[in-house]
């Protein structure tokens, strides 16, 4: 199915026809629909014309609130499924059963386990004590960061930092051509277009020589950009590829567990990532919310490992057989390059036990004693993170958050701007982008660490999404960040109090959409 867009190149209107939610999709939403009336129909039905069976539904309802409660989520994802459960009779708990935790299979928890363990292993004990004769703050953090995330902390590489995706396409590009031995790339989104099609020249033209490359997309992020079947195209042309959680309509979590990451590794060489995915307009070749404003790192050295793991881990829960991993997938490397690095993964529940790019930001905000800048397209975050922004600023950090001035969603942007009275009352700065919208996920504090990835400040990315960044300390590329964020800042428009004002049914329907903000 197809529908038509307009947008602007070069300031000229264009009109193009693109995939428009395949019937696959519309099938498997369909089919989920229906298994969830199904289940509640069945339910209410035996309540009705059972005797006592209501008694069973009460008591259900009884254990749901209990179990919640006892849990230990996030109290803002309580809330609005306490919510569910109490106000809304026997559907609340069956919603409850369906979605409020993603269930594995012990197969496939056991695929996971020997996917990681079949990667790569590194001893951190001598690169940790270096790190903490220099600063033991950050060398706690670090030593955190590995054991809640099971990555590792990397001396030998080199990053660089690209401003805008326009840089990051070119030097993409370059590289691609110089792939010898594999190519894997796992993207949200990947659309036809100029820098898809540029990209997939050389796909092509690499696997007929030979070359492994893999593909992994996500199912529903691609779900208007690509054909349903998109992955038997790609076959034809000699690359492997993979949807990641193909939509089956199951009533479960697959809608909820997507793969927000944006991962390239060549030859386990030279890895990107950041909030770059692979369409026309993260790039301004299309634009359609103003200037398009995004960023990424790329890492060459052995700091590639970790990216080469998450991929590989992602790839082989998608595929039948178990992929097979080689040592030659975990070259090493001769690089100096100052600073320390930590790529890692993040996710939701049980996959990975802690909110790790949280906890990221949060030892950043807890540590900074000069500034803390952020960039971020959404900002709907529970309490704990909006307090440590909050104590931050109080402590006389100058802490300064930019996110879009021309939003993507306005019911989102209106929960983003729901929190800047709050904050700018603790003495944080909130700057909106004026010449568009900006995607870009860049943490930076007091001029020596950072972190650059797919992490938004919202639910989606801190909660639900699988996710991915790179910590860094002390690289030569954290100049450059903060030189753009800068740059950033004079082309923003600071949030004054008078923005924030609003009426009293805008508040309503912000307090209302707010409740619900963790499930959306």
């Amino acid at each position: 199915m197809k529908k038509k867009v307009e947008y602007f190149l070069n300031d000229k209107r264009i009109e193009k026809e693109v995939n428009y939610i395949p019937v696959r999709f519309i099938l498997a939403i369909a089919i989920t629909l229906v298994e969830i009336a199904a289940i509640i129909g069945i339910v209410v039905a035996l309540c009705y014309y059972v005797p006592y069976f209501y008694i069973a539904a009460w008591l259900t309802e009884v254990f749901c609130v209990i179990r919640i409660i006892a849990s230990d989520d996030n109290p803002d994802y309580k809330v609005p499924w306490l919510l569910f459960v109490l106000i809304i009779p026997i559907a609340g708990f069956m919603l409850y059963f369906l979605f409020y935790s993603r269930k594995l299979k012990r197969k496939y928890v056991k695929r996971l386990r020997d996917l990681k363990n079949s990667t790569y292993t590194k001893d951190d004990s001598e690169l940790l004590e270096k790190l903490s004769a220099e600063n033991a703050t950050v060398a706690s953090h670090a030593k955190m960061l590995c054991t809640i995330a099971e990555t590792h902390l990397f001396c030998s590489t080199s990053v660089t930092y690209f401003p805008l995706g326009e840089d990051m396409f070119e030097s993409l590009i370059r590289d691609l051509k110089t792939a010898e031995k594999f190519i894997y790339m796992e993207y949200f989104i990947i659309e036809e277009g100029k820098f898809w099609n540029s990209v997939l020249e050389i796909l092509k033209e690499k696997a007929a020589a030979g070359v492994k490359v893999k593909v992994l997309y996500d199912d529903i992020g691609c779900m208007s950009t690509l054909p349903g079947d998109y992955f038997k195209i790609l076959a034809s042309y000699g690359i492997e590829a993979r949807p990641f959680s193909l939509l089956r309509g199951n009533a479960d979590s697959e809608f909820n567990n997507r793969s927000h990451r944006k991962i390239t590794v060549i030859d386990g060489k030279i890895g990107y990532t950041g909030g770059i995915n692979i369409a026309d307009e993260y790039i301004n070749d299309i634009k359609r919310l103003g200037h398009w404003k995004d960023t990424a790192v790329r890492l060459e050295g052995e700091a590639v490992w970790e990216l080469t793991k998450l991929f590989y881990v992602d790839f082989g829960i998608n595929v039948k057989r178990m992929p097979k991993i080689d040592a030659e997938h975990f070259p090493t490397s001769d690089i100096s390059a100052g600073g320390y690095v930590i790529p890692f993964g993040d996710g939701p529940h049980p996959i990975y036990t802690r909110r790790i790019g949280k906890s990221v930001i949060q030892n950043m905000l807890n540590s900074a004693t000069r500034y803390m800048y952020m960039t971020t397209p959404y900002l709907i975050i529970d309490n704990g993170l909006c307090t440590s922004i909050e104590n931050a600023a109080m402590r006389g950090v100058d802490v300064k958050i930019i996110v879009p001035h021309i939003p993507d969603k306005k019911l989102v942007f209106g929960m983003t701007r729901s929190f800047y009275k709050r904050l700018m009352d603790a003495g944080v700065e909130i700057y909106e982008y004026e010449p568009g919208f900006i995607h870009a996920k860049s943490y930076l504090c007091d001029d020596e660490y950072a972190m650059v990835g797919t992490i938004n400040l919202d639910y989606r990315s801190l909660v639900h999404h699988f996710e991915n960044g790179v910590w860094m300390y002390k690289c030569d590329c954290i100049a450059d960040l903060k030189k753009d964020i800068e740059d950033t800042l004079a082309k923003s428009m600071k949030v004054t109090p008078e923005l924030v004002k609003t009426n009293l049914l805008q508040r309503f329907i912000r307090s209302v959409v707010r409740i619900f903000a963790p499930l959306l």
